[in-house]
């Protein structure tokens, strides 16, 4: 458990071990993880690096299965089972070099925000957008009304009489996204590419008849 002590904190950051392997780091990520057979659930990785994570699950799999999961300020992960541990189980990670950077800067931010009293990790100013009444579908053609709390470059937070489950694709107005997410009264999206300029996705967030 990490300290909430300044002046003995110790940064940690997510390094390559020994034998090519990475160190893991204790964090607190919420989310979710699909197994082989596509059944979901959600679950909660209580130590994570670039290469492995623990994951509390009720339901653990079996070593060797495919898993897809959801997490929280990491987005889609995938990867393997590698052995049950109690409560959950051990999976490997697999990713490209540049995500596994990517990884590692998150992991590092998630491990010390609450030790080193960092603030929320935001890439875009969010603003309240002139138009707030939007609409979301989904894959299926479900069609919802919304609203728009705040809006970035790189997604928005929904208010949504709907809870998709997280890593659902939707489309928000004129714009790809999925769901990364849950709050009291609606969703957090993020979308499949950054808007170039507020303007632009203000533009896109006009309904689609």
């Amino acid at each position: 458990m990490l300290s909430d002590d300044f002046n003995s904190a110790r940064v940690m950051t997510p390094s390559r071990a020994t034998e090519g392997r990475f160190q893991r780091v204790k964090v607190s990520i919420l989310g979710r993880y699909m197994l082989a057979d596509r059944r979901e659930f959600p679950c909660q990785v209580l130590e994570m690096s670039p290469g492995d994570a623990v994951v509390i699950a009720p339901v653990a799999g079996i070593e060797g299965e495919r898993i897809i999961a959801y997490l929280d300020h990491i987005g889609r992960v995938e990867g393997t089972i590698l052995k049950q541990v109690d409560g959950g189980f051990l999976m490997d990670i697999s990713a490209t070099d540049r995500k596994r950077d990517k990884m590692a800067a998150q992991l590092t931010w998630l491990a010390n925000k609450d030790l080193l009293n960092l603030p929320e990790d935001r890439r875009h100013e969010r603003v309240v957008p002139d138009i707030r009444h939007s609409n979301v579908v989904l894959d299926d053609g479900r069609r919802y009304n919304c609203k728009i709390i705040d809006i970035s470059l790189s997604g928005a937070a929904i208010e949504l009489d709907v809870r998709p489950a997280m890593g659902t694709p939707i489309t928000l107005g004129r714009m790809r996204a999925r769901v990364v997410r849950h709050f009291q009264n609606g969703v957090a999206v993020e979308f499949a590419a950054a808007q170039e300029m507020l303007n632009v996705v203000q533009q896109n967030l006009r309904v689609m008849n």
